[in-house]
């Protein structure tokens, strides 16, 4: 019988536990701890909080332990209105915003981990450097071969600016890439579903005149056909878009271009 072991830094221990001073609404919070200066595995450690004193998000949570519980505790946040992306996370076992998760949400304790199969920084930042080179390389701005009106902007009609609904709204919070298993395993080279968004909102941007090359540096058998439609992107997605529907689309296109 085959037998697998775990890396043996890759074993997560049991932490600190941070008990609250008195009574009160009190919730426990189990958050990923890892801090590459240590030379320490990774561990999780407890944080009790007094609901009575905390917002109502996962990541007033966070604020109020690194204000007053742990300062050492790292993660991102920006703009606290779902907007920016940069509290992405996994919390309870799914991908998402702490700033628009609700702690009523999550029953019993919360656990808290970084976005999943990435390499990570610091506790809860993971490293996001391959996930933008790959947004980049798939070049996400108008690319038009005709000259610019001299006394207006580009216009388009109603209908061709109805097709971009549901993919400019991504925020490029890596929920939906760090939850496809493809992604998981190929992410060196397979671009992942935000990306492939992305990519197809100019692909079908009537104002763009660049399809034929955008279709061209897609047609490789992992940069695009390592999506196996699980939908794990589009339940993650926390603007409720739909990346796998965009991808299906993009495969759609490259086999209308070949008739």
């Amino acid at each position: 019988m085959a037998e697998f072991r775990l890396p043996a830094n890759s074993k997560v221990g049991q932490g600190k536990h941070h008990k609250a001073e008195g009574g009160g609404d009190i919730r426990r919070y189990k958050v990923y701890r890892w801090n590459p200066d240590d030379a320490e595995n990774p561990r999780v450690d407890t944080y009790e909080v007094d609901m009575s004193t905390c917002g109502p998000m996962v990541l007033d949570a966070l604020i109020k332990i690194k204000n007053e519980i742990d300062p050492t505790l790292t993660f991102r946040r920006s703009c606290r209105e779902g907007v920016c992306g940069s509290c992405a996370m996994n919390i309870d076992g799914t991908n998402t915003l702490a700033c628009t998760r609700a702690n009523d949400e999550v029953e019993g304790d919360v656990a808290i981990y970084p976005l999943p199969h990435l390499p990570v920084i610091k506790d809860l930042v993971p490293d996001l450097t391959t996930f933008y080179a790959q947004y980049a390389s798939i070049e996400p701005w108008l690319k038009s071969t005709s000259p610019a009106p001299p006394d207006s902007e580009r216009l388009q009609s109603e209908e061709d600016r109805q097709k971009l609904d549901g993919l400019y709204e991504c925020i490029l919070c890596a929920c939906c890439s760090t939850s496809c298993p493809s992604y998981w395993w190929n992410g060196d080279r397979y671009l992942g579903p935000a990306a492939l968004l992305q990519s197809y909102r100019w692909l079908i941007d009537s104002r763009d005149d660049s399809t034929g090359e955008r279709l061209d540096d897609l047609e490789d058998p992992f940069r695009l056909y390592r999506c196996h439609t699980i939908m794990n992107c589009a339940k993650a997605c926390p603007k409720s878009l739909n990346p796998a529907k965009a991808i299906a689309e993009v495969k759609k296109m490259m086999v209308q271009r070949r008739v």
